[in-house]
């Protein structure tokens, strides 16, 4: 298997790019509220299809690496930029406010993006790779939906968020009260607009060569950038985060964990595993949140356990 190195990817940045511009395939999936954005590759001989269902903040430019390593490793890799985000359409009128009207509505865009882009275009074994907020969009869209999934792999899933001194009960609280009284698309206490954290304050990654290039693409192009959440959004995942007690996958089930993660709550994710069937739970040590941006010896053992995982689906 060839894994991309801190080392290496200052160098191979122009190849990634090139990569970027000319064999990733982009375009915008019309939908009744607005486009959405998104992107393929194919190798001619690929041996599944990897479909990244990308965090809070996150979209395809900011997984340039990943999907040239998966690609370089056989694997066609579909990406879609969910609304509110990244390229896609954003409902309200400050784009930095992270808002949406249902939880359910990302699953809904994402079973779209299946059913009229992946499912024409790739009839192999398919393996869902979902981070963070996109690992609470893929567990939706799985349980809601009809699909021909082998199996998921979900890197710091967010089943429950991890409310740092708020008591969560509070936090709850608070977001529904501020949705009664009409301030669901007003941000979040504490939230505001894009804000380019400095790499020793960062909660994401112990990786500065990837974090520093995450900071770069969105200074770049700002249009890529977005902020805090509104309490409309927080409602609606507490919402969707409370429904996940009645779930259960028909596919096997891999959970990365990070061991040092300050954004989600690594509890929620060891009670989701042990309510599946066909779950596996490995905690990665000394990793923060972003399990697929952090330094090397995190990332490539988490990876691998990907490719095993893949490896192991018929």
């Amino acid at each position: 298997m060839f894994y991309s190195t801190e080392q290496n990817l200052l160098t191979q940045q122009p190849e990634i790019t090139l990569f970027f511009q000319q064999q990733l395939h982009k375009s915008q999936l019309p939908t009744d509220n607005g486009d959405l954005y998104y992107g393929y590759v194919i190798p001619e001989h690929a041996k599944a299809a990897v479909v990244i269902c990308s965090g809070r903040i996150e979209g395809l430019d900011k997984y340039q690496e990943l999907i040239w390593e998966l690609y370089k490793n056989n694997y066609a890799v579909f990406i879609i930029d969910h609304q509110g985000q990244g390229r896609s359409y954003r409902v309200l009128a400050n784009p930095h406010k992270g808002f949406v009207n249902k939880f359910s509505d990302y699953a809904d865009d994402f079973a779209l993006f299946d059913r009229l882009i992946v499912s024409k275009l790739y009839q192999g074994k398919k393996i869902i790779l979902g981070h963070s907020m996109g690992g609470a969009i893929a567990f939706d869209f799985l349980t809601r939906f009809e699909h021909n999934y082998s199996g998921v792999f979900l890197s710091s899933p967010m089943f429950d968020i991890f409310t740092k001194g708020t008591p969560k009960s509070l936090a709850k609280l608070a977001a529904r009260i501020a949705c009664l009284f009409g301030f669901n698309k007003h941000y979040a206490f504490g939230q505001a607009d894009y804000l380019p954290i400095a790499f020793t304050q960062n909660d994401l990654t112990s990786s500065e060569t990837r974090y520093d290039l995450f900071r770069q693409t969105y200074q770049t192009d700002s249009a890529l950038q977005l902020g805090g959440v509104t309490y409309g959004w927080l409602n609606e995942a507490f919402s969707f985060m409370a429904t996940l007690e009645q779930q259960q996958l028909s596919i096997p089930l891999f959970v990365a964990s990070a061991e040092h993660d300050t954004v989600v709550d690594n509890q929620a994710q060891l009670a989701l595993v042990h309510r599946q069937s066909n779950a596996i739970l490995q905690t990665f040590a000394n990793a923060k949140h972003e399990l697929l941006f952090e330094q090397d010896t995190i990332r490539q053992a988490v990876l691998s356990r990907f490719y095993q995982f893949c490896d192991s689906l018929s």
